[in-house]
């Protein structure tokens, strides 16, 4: 990194160590994506003539976090060229992440597609996520999820044994496993795919983080697929996100059939599309990769 990236990550850091009490994170990226990091950490700590300049200790211990942090994960703040570009395209960006695996390449967003839904599915289900997961390694897309019990579990495991990439998004700590039982899995995403968690190190899950999790996944993925889900199920969050990130959803028909929230959906003037089974699935997904291209084909024509 440059000198001057290099202090914006760091007073990035200082302000999320030092204001997160007081200040939702959103408030904060909303404001240094406005004035940068380091000029709105010098308003919120102004030098007196009595006292030791406060921002060269909130930089310095920035610098002590990052260095520690560096051995466990990979560090990213929002001013890396390697963060994840889709990211920046939401309004509730995450201020920084934490890696570990393999990253997309830089300045590119990942060609992934979010499979996701409950953690006590059906067997049929289970069938429905696998059969789209190994759908999405045939044509070189990558599966997103979150790691939990259930379908997240089946959707990773089938990318893996089909050979293909799966990213990861987890609501705990980078250093942390949850649930204890996907260890295993985890660690080997983190050798073979990517694992990615906005959380400070040594953070265990919380009832906030699961629905600050489905945000970051649903900004990463191209769209999200909803296989199974009950009324009060953490799915039907990033369903939501889904929607207000502007990123196509596609919902199973038991989903939108058994679910207020479901049924609302399907039935609302959002980009929103019920799927019969496996195959449909994984059509409108394909659908929905062909949609940058047709995109770029539309501005040619008006060029030329």
């Amino acid at each position: 990194m440059s000198r001057v990236i290099d202090d914006e990550a760091l007073a990035l850091v200082a302000l999320l160590r030092h204001t997160e009490a007081r200040k939702s994170w959103r408030a904060v990226v909303t404001e240094v994506r406005e004035a940068g990091a380091l000029e709105v950490l010098h308003r919120q700590n102004p030098q007196t003539l009595l006292d030791s300049d406060p921002v060269a200790l909130l930089l310095k211990a920035a610098r002590q976090d990052l260095h520690a942090w560096s051995d466990l994960a990979r560090v990213l703040t929002l001013f890396d060229d390697d963060f994840p570009p889709q990211l920046l395209e939401v309004h509730d960006v995450p201020p920084l992440l934490f890696a570990r695996g393999h990253l997309a390449a830089r300045g590119e967003a990942e060609l992934g597609a979010c499979i996701v839904g409950s953690r006590k599915a059906s067997p049929e289900a289970v069938r429905i996520a696998r059969e789209v997961a190994n759908s999405l390694v045939s044509m070189g897309v990558a599966v997103v999820s979150g790691l939990a019990e259930g379908i997240d579990t089946a959707a990773h495991q089938a990318a893996l044994a089909a050979g293909g990439r799966t990213v990861a998004v987890i609501g705990t700590g980078i250093d942390q496993v949850y649930p204890a039982a996907n260890r295993q899995l985890q660690q080997r995403i983190e050798r073979e795919g990517l694992v990615l968690s906005q959380f400070w190190p040594g953070s265990g899950p919380t009832k906030a983080s699961f629905p600050m999790r489905n945000a970051t996944m649903s900004a990463y993925g191209m769209c999200t697929l909803i296989v199974a889900a009950g009324e009060h199920s953490g799915a039907r969050i990033q369903a939501r996100q889904a929607v207000a990130h502007g990123r196509p959803l596609i919902l199973t028909r038991d989903v939108a059939s058994t679910t207020e929230w479901g049924r609302d959906l399907a039935g609302s003037a959002y980009d929103v599309q019920v799927v019969s089974d496996a195959d449909g699935a994984v059509e409108a997904i394909r659908a929905v990769l062909k949609r940058p291209r047709q995109l770029d084909e539309l501005l040619a024509d008006l060029v030329q």
